[in-house]
């Protein structure tokens, strides 16, 4: 069964009015009606960027716990609900303290092959579920019921998540952003559809895709479908990281252009909505944020994916990964923060990477076959999509 995860444009909607310098008044009703959760160590250490992680949930609630309803999942073929938090999109957006350096917003493919603390080695999809279902077995020992159980357990499953990221990165996460998957479609729908292009024309029955070749727009369900899809394309989950980056840098381009966080009534619409399904840490103060990310509006911000090895490593118990060496990607990560200019890849990023470098201590070991496969040829990097205009894609 194929799962409605990847729901990066409302991500991309929460980051959008945090970067975009927009709306002041707005800054404060968003911040006092959004869920928080308390996911983050105090003192973080400073290193002259701001590290955001934004991540896409597969859950079938909303912000506050509430059961969305089945006709609204329907609508977006989200299919049953199985029961398992998946993270289905991550993406560490990275914002300089100097404004005059590019942000750039990684994606992390779902089945990276990576150490999760406490866990082991496994697909970095689950880092949130086995936190969470962890800190349940426990607080349900201990008589913990309801809302608090939900509450406590969530955060376990965040503060998992958060750790395996920066394990995986070499970063410290600052802040965190989290929707889930069904907020999709009225926040597409806010902000008045999202221009895409497609190279030719696709029909997935899996996922619900159904456009032409060519410059379109879409918004709701046809707008989950698009980021979806990943049946048809020939990197599979790969090929759909590159159509979320390209819808990611349309919105973003869109708002900018358009003016449209400058609307009241859209901008209201936007509020409304992203309250509803967006979880942000305690004590992000959005309005400081806003502030101090005014050079955004012009700066420059593209999209990228950290390096990969294959894309069919046989894992003794997670299936099918991507092959991940963390050294290659903490190396790549380093190089963004340095102020490389976009454009220029610091590696080659998006080809693979050399084999999986051994797993902290305390990971599960592999067979030497399977923890080392022989890494794919080599392929040119693309370039990377920025905030520029509408990118064909396949």
């Amino acid at each position: 069964m194929v799962r409605a995860g990847r729901i990066v444009t409302a991500v991309a909607s929460a980051l959008v009015l945090l970067v975009t310098g927009y709306g002041w008044t707005a800054y404060r009703e968003l911040g006092a009606r959004l869920v928080t959760s308390d996911v983050l160590t105090p003192d973080r250490p400073s290193d002259g960027v701001t590290d955001i992680l934004l991540v896409g949930l597969d859950s079938r609630t909303d912000a506050a716990g509430n059961p969305l309803p089945r006709q609204l999942l329907d609508a977006l073929t989200a299919g049953p609900d199985e029961g398992t938090l998946n993270t289905d999109t991550l993406i560490l957006v990275r914002i300089p303290d100097d404004a005059s350096l590019p942000t750039t917003a990684v994606s992390i493919p779902r089945d990276s092959f990576v150490y999760i603390p406490g866990f082991g080695t496994h697909k970095i999809n689950s880092a949130y579920v086995r936190g969470s279902d962890e800190a349940r077995a426990r607080l349900v020992a201990q008589g913990v019921t309801g809302a608090e159980l939900e509450q406590q357990s969530a955060q376990a499953g965040r503060r998992t998540l958060i750790a395996t990221v920066e394990q995986l990165t070499g970063v410290s996460v600052d802040h965190y952003a989290e929707v889930n998957l069904a907020g999709f479609a009225e926040i597409t729908q806010a902000v008045g559809g999202v221009p895409v292009c497609l190279n030719a024309p696709v029909h997935d029955p899996y996922s619900g895709a159904d456009f032409r070749a060519g410059p379109q727009t879409v918004e709701g369900p046809a707008a989950l479908a698009f980021v979806r899809q990943r049946h048809g394309l020939p990197r599979g989950d790969l090929d759909r990281v590159v159509r979320q980056q390209a819808f990611l840098a349309s919105l973003v381009h869109e708002v900018r252009s358009a003016g449209t966080l400058a609307n009241p009534a859209q901008l209201s619409d936007l509020i409304a909505t992203v309250s509803r399904y967006v979880v942000i840490d305690t004590g992000w103060d959005l309005l400081a944020f806003a502030a101090e990310a005014r050079g955004l509006t012009t700066g420059a911000m593209s999209f990228r994916t950290i390096p990969t090895g294959r894309l069919n490593l046989h894992t003794p118990d997670d299936g099918v990964a991507v092959q991940i060496d963390p050294a290659a990607v903490r190396d790549f990560v380093g190089t963004l923060s340095e102020g490389t200019p976009a454009g220029t890849p610091p590696v080659d990023a998006g080809a693979p990477a050399p084999p999986t470098a051994p797993s902290p201590t305390g990971a599960r070991s592999l067979s030497a076959k399977a923890a080392r496969p022989a890494p794919a040829a080599a392929a040119p990097a693309a370039p990377p999509i920025t905030v520029a205009g509408v990118r064909c894609v396949n």
